[in-house]
């Protein structure tokens, strides 16, 4: 579908689904929501609720068949709901997306991923096993709609739940086509109905009534500080997956062929949308030229004259600073467009040199704006890089082949993600070992969230039984 006939088909499917929704929203007599979807969060968390019972009833084994559908559904869509995602909210790339949405389908954890612990001796035997939390709502945002919306009902229906999603309005069409085609696969693989539900019209609205109905359980949100906030300030057990500003600090030990080469690709990755990517450039002085050299080999471009620089800080930040939404997860040709400068479409970022207060450093941009920053040497770069990630704890990157310096970093920087001599994503099992997750709990302490995450403990004790020791 990458050509201009495929564009065509994909914006209509997206004006057929966003038709399709606004009539249930309406109460059109004959007006049809996709599997999963209601008319009012009432009825989606009400539909939810009834369909936990039946999966909390279904085998390991059965759920594992339902989720074996999932990820196959996902692996068919991938290309579909990746083109669907950028052409609704504007954002990111393409092929980026086909390779988050393959990702999801084979790296996030099911029902392996719940295990039980055992005790035995002359008293007895006492297990604790993951059991659900029931229904649980989920919000997700719009930089990441579909891998998220899958990678959380994976999880969260291996643990013996169902979902009620609450998606960003800006990527409704995306998001809400994903809950259809993870209802039809579970359906399809003898799992009940509405195990996973959303609302056609999502709002702020919406989202208060799935913060304070009684039958949600479970809060776990995905997004910006806001919405993080708002989920711990509910009353309800919540999990918070919030902002970060990674920096990736490379030394003088460092390989810096491979530290420009990683940095580009993970910096520039779906134009830098992935909360754990590279954000900004702490770089040694002494290998700083070469580094940048190697930035620019890898295919970025570089602004040089200041008076440019100040232009494209003018045009994609707004006048407190944060970066304009017109501009999140555009790629770099647009950027550069925007001051009158032209590119070959295909340049991956922009290299910009500036100072440590500068807006491009402190600031997430979400934008394939590479700020590099230079410093004297590693104890610069240390109390910079753990100053400049704003205490978030969600991720950091090194480039270094000094284990002293490593380690530093890691203890003073306290990230939920270190990653180190790769690029970013390689912390969320691209290029990585260990599994994938696109809810990355910072905030409340979670970590990365896989189906363990949303299940609580029961200790179950046998008395003077089954010791057999």
């Amino acid at each position: 579908m990458g050509s201009s006939a495929g564009a065509v088909e994909i914006a209509e499917v997206v004006r057929q689904v966003l038709l399709r929704l606004q009539d249930v929203e309406r109460g059109v007599p004959g007006s049809q929501a996709p599997p999963g979807v209601y008319a009012s969060m009432e009825e989606a968390i009400d539909r939810a609720t009834a369909a936990q019972k039946k999966v909390a009833r279904l085998t390991l084994a059965e759920r594992e068949k339902c989720i074996a559908a999932v990820r196959a559904a996902l692996r068919a869509h991938a290309g579909e709901l990746a083109e669907m995602a950028v052409k609704e909210t504007g954002m990111g790339r393409i092929g980026d997306k086909i390779v988050k949405n393959n990702l999801v389908a084979d790296k996030t954890p099911g029902t392996e991923d719940l295990t039980t612990e055992a005790w035995s001796g002359d008293a007895g035997l006492t297990l604790v096993e993951m059991s659900p939390f029931g229904v649980i709502g989920a919000i997700t945002p719009s930089t990441n709609p579909t891998e998220t919306v899958f990678c959380n009902a994976i999880g969260m229906f291996a643990a013996g739940n169902s979902v009620v999603f609450s998606p960003h309005p800006g990527a409704k069409a995306a998001s809400l086509r994903a809950v259809e085609l993870i209802n039809e696969a579970i359906v399809s693989a003898g799992g009940p109905e509405d195990a996973v539900t959303s609302v056609a019209e999502p709002s702020i609205e919406a989202t208060q009534v799935l913060f304070k109905h009684p039958a949600v359980r479970l809060l776990v949100a995905t997004g910006g500080p806001g919405i993080v906030h708002a989920v711990l300030s509910s009353g309800k057990k919540a999990i918070g997956a919030g902002a970060g500003n990674p920096p990736v600090v490379v030394d003088d030990t460092a390989d810096i062929e491979k530290a420009g080469h990683d940095i580009v690709a993970g910096g520039t990755f779906d134009n830098n949308l992935p909360c754990i990517a590279e954000k900004e450039i702490v770089a040694v002085e002494s290998i700083a030229d070469y580094l940048l050299f190697n930035l620019l080999k890898n295919g970025a471009v570089q602004l040089k004259d200041r008076r440019d620089i100040d232009r494209l800080a003018e045009a994609v930040l707004t006048k407190e600073g944060r970066p304009s939404r017109k501009y999140i997860g555009r790629d770099a040709a647009v950027l550069l467009k925007a001051i009158g400068k032209e590119v070959p479409p295909e340049t991956r970022g922009i290299v910009v040199e500036v100072e440590k207060e500068h807006p491009f450093v402190q600031e997430e941009l979400m934008m394939p704006i590479l700020p590099l920053v230079r410093v004297k040497d590693i104890d610069e770069a240390i109390a910079f890089a753990v100053a400049v990630e704003h205490g978030n704890r969600h991720t950091a990157i090194m480039h270094s082949k000094n284990v002293d310096h490593m380690t530093r970093l890691a203890r003073e920087i306290q990230t939920t993600i270190f990653v180190k001599n790769g690029p970013s994503y390689a912390g969320i099992g691209v290029g990585g070992e260990g599994f994938t997750t696109f809810t990355i709990a910072g905030p409340t302490g979670e970590g990365l969230t896989s189906a363990r995450t949303f299940t609580r403990k029961r200790r179950c004790v046998l008395v003077d039984a089954f010791s057999i020791r």
